[in-house]
């Protein structure tokens, strides 16, 4: 999906997370065990909630439900789309025990006392970047200069614009944001000359659309933007108050991004079959691009790497896009992933 419709967060969104977080959400369910249910037990209700629409990026969470994982875990999931202010206010208040995000908004959620954590990283490298169709001659940073980027309107988009273009002397000042709600290739014909994606999936429709495109990843420009775009989270008081619940959760989850991993074409299958209104030609494209790279060059699916959380943070301070310095310790926790 389009990062600049994916990546949902800013002012508003942190306040309403601080104060849902502080005025509390509904009853979290009591109990939830690993290994398989006996007989007559009655399983967990839990929600998650995505992102956006659902995508590949959530491949694993549909294989995990629909191969019966879940419930071998003891739980019952259900799979729940994000209300407009986005997933991160309603992990936070309890709305939801899991949910999708993304280390830029969690860092920016933690500096404001927003107690949401990362319990896996979805994709272990970054590959999201900046795309433009052939024809508006984007071939490097340098080339933004006199370009309309379309973007969500969040301070880290020309942040990370400006670095890229200052590595090449080039004036972001020379830069025309314009926030825009359509999709790439609308947006493209019509009034912006680049964007944000997510490659996986724009990248991959732009193929099968025959639309040439140049795409810039942001890691290829700077190690700190490596960092782990999506994440799966949850609360600080499901860790605390429930750690079994979470400890299934993500053995279940794990056993559904793995399964996802080995048998793609399947895989994308199952994701057709449960959102029959996505593309299924799509689906299976981007599910075979994705695939290797879930877990990469990780000793396993879902690492995360304390060095990734610390120099995305430090550069997003050093960038004036946070106000401060968060504890990246607490921001993430790899305990829950199974060996």
């Amino acid at each position: 999906m389009g990062k600049r419709n994916a990546s949902r967060w800013g002012t508003v969104m942190l306040a309403a997370m601080l104060c849902v977080a502080g005025c509390g959400g509904s009853p979290q369910q009591e109990g939830g065990a690993s290994g398989e249910p006996e007989a007559g037990e009655k399983l967990t209700p839990v929600k998650v909630v995505l992102d956006w629409t659902p995508n590949t990026n959530h491949t694993g969470l549909y294989a995990a439900r629909d191969k019966g994982y879940y419930a071998e875990h003891g739980l019952d999931v259900e799979i729940i789309s994000p209300p407009e202010t986005g997933a991160d206010q309603l992990i936070a208040s309890g709305g939801a025990e899991f949910g999708v995000s993304y280390q830029e908004s969690i860092t920016q959620a933690r500096l404001q006392d927003v107690p949401i954590v990362s319990l896996a990283a979805v994709i272990q490298h970054n590959t999201s970047g900046f795309a433009a169709p052939v024809d508006k001659n984007i071939k490097s940073p340098a080339d933004f200069e006199g370009k309309r980027y379309g973007g969500w309107g969040n301070p880290v988009e020309e942040a990370v614009i400006a670095s890229l273009m200052q590595q090449e002397k080039a004036d972001v000042g020379k830069v025309e944001f314009i926030n825009s709600t359509t999709d790439f290739f609308t947006g493209t014909e019509k009034d912006i000359d680049f964007a944000w994606i997510f490659y996986a999936w724009t990248g991959i429709e732009a193929e099968l659309r025959d639309v040439a495109i140049d795409m810039l990843y942001v890691k290829d420009y700077s190690e700190a933007l490596d960092y782990y775009t999506p994440v799966l989270a949850t609360s600080e008081k499901m860790i605390a108050e429930q750690p079994e619940l979470v400890r299934a959760f993500m053995a279940a989850t794990s056993e559904g991004y793995q399964y996802a991993i080995e048998h793609p074409e399947e895989a994308a299958e199952l994701l057709i079959a449960a959102e029959p209104d996505l593309n299924a030609e799509l689906v299976r494209a981007s599910q075979t691009w994705l695939s290797p790279r879930y877990q990469d060059d990780a000793p396993r699916w879902g690492e995360q790497k304390a060095t990734v959380w610390s120099d995305y943070m430090e550069w997003m301070f050093e960038q004036g896009v946070l106000e401060g310095r968060i504890d990246t310790e607490a921001a993430y926790t790899n305990e829950f992933l199974p060996e």
